[in-house]
């Protein structure tokens, strides 16, 4: 694992510590595909990615198991085949994950709402 710094001082350096598993654009994103499947093949995980580039993809799942937040699985067939899955550690972070993909889903709906509005103001 990456050595990682446990912030211990103001109220607010838990949160860093939290965000520096889950900082970079994508790694939230990557982990709530993982939590909400059981496992997940390369390109299945950039199906549902579409805007996350191949390479970038690559370097977050390399950075996320390196920091033991997702496992990675190679069967030897013809061709190999990968599997990324969440472990028991990477699990932990489910509630913070989901709670931002509520929060996420509440902001798109008020965001619509918002441009519905813009477009048909109410006299």
């Amino acid at each position: 694992m990456k050595e990682r710094q446990a912030y211990n001082c103001l109220p607010g350096c838990p949160v860093e510590s939290t965000v520096q598993f889950i900082a970079g654009k994508w790694k939230s994103v990557i982990l709530y595909h993982l939590l909400t499947n059981d496992a997940l093949r390369f390109g299945e995980l950039g199906a549902r990615i579409p805007g996350c580039s191949d390479r970038m993809l690559a370097k977050q799942l390399s950075e996320l198991e390196a920091d033991q937040l997702i496992a990675k699985t190679v069967y030897s067939r013809k061709p190999a085949v990968t599997d990324y899955s969440v472990t028991p550690f990477g699990a932990s972070l489910a509630p913070v994950i989901m709670a931002m993909h509520t929060w996420g889903q509440r902001y798109n709906q008020m965001s619509e709402q918002m441009a519905q509005y813009h477009k048909n103001p109410q006299p």
